[in-house]
């Protein structure tokens, strides 16, 4: 994890707002996921709550879930969860706690580990998008909004299973929407975490929030063959 984040290009400015970040395994994703990590950096110190949210893989979920856990365990200790922003926002119709949905849901788990070797000390809210529209995630995220000490994660690879040079070509599209703050011309395909990815874009036009691209490969690129990839985003809104 450290030799990842120590060959990240170094990022000017203040940390950002909010990043967009794959969740594949670390030997496809882990150079562009360090990308975004890295800005982190300059905040570590400030930054005391993280809101994560990623897609669910295995478990329908009718708009968000959010985990009854006191703590998610990675093999560099204990992860707080923000118990008081958990009960905040069970009182939005859209979101419900299920440990279902929790289980066995990697793109969240696979971030704990860069933010638990970039910050001091800090504790998340854990979510699991299903079916919820823009405006659900956007509510959720502005109920936490908060300031300098709450920033967002949100969990996405981009296009998957074409040939590196179909993907490059779609994901070279996302990129420019999520640029543009513009999630309705984000495929369906084009992200598994397209739904989160909306929700925040159309928080980051409230907030007047800008974004840009720090990485953007697949896995071609890194550790797999180049006829069937998956496509991976490094993205800074602030």
């Amino acid at each position: 994890m450290k030799q990842l984040l120590d060959s990240a290009p170094a990022v000017p400015g203040p940390a950002p707002k909010a990043l967009i970040v794959p969740h594949a395994g670390y030997i496809y994703s882990g150079n562009t996921a360090a990308a975004a990590y890295a800005s982190l950096i300059p905040d570590r110190h400030a930054i005391k709550r993280i809101v994560l949210l990623g897609p669910s893989h295995f478990v329908p979920v009718p708009g968000l879930a959010i985990s009854a856990a006191e703590h998610f365990m990675t093999p560099l200790g204990r992860v707080s969860v923000d118990r008081s922003a958990v009960h905040q926002l069970k009182t939005l119709q859209q979101v419900q706690e299920s440990e279902d949905a929790h289980r066995q849901e990697h793109s969240l788990e696979v971030q704990l580990p860069f933010l638990q070797t970039v910050l001091h000390e800090f504790s998340i809210v854990p979510l699991v998008a299903g079916e919820a529209t823009t405006e659900q995630v956007a509510e959720v995220l502005e109920m936490l909004w908060g300031g300098a000490e709450t920033r967002f994660i949100i969990s996405s690879d981009l296009s998957h299973y074409h040939d590196s040079e179909t993907a490059r070509l779609l994901d070279q599209a996302t990129a420019k929407a999520v640029e543009e703050l513009n999630g309705a011309a984000i495929a369906e395909d084009g992200a598994c975490g397209q739904i989160p990815i909306c929700g925040l874009l159309r928080a980051a036009c409230h907030h007047g929030l800008r974004a840009r691209t720090l990485a953007l490969r697949n896995s071609g690129d890194t550790a797999g063959s180049r006829d069937r990839v998956v496509g991976y985003g490094a993205f800074a809104l602030g």
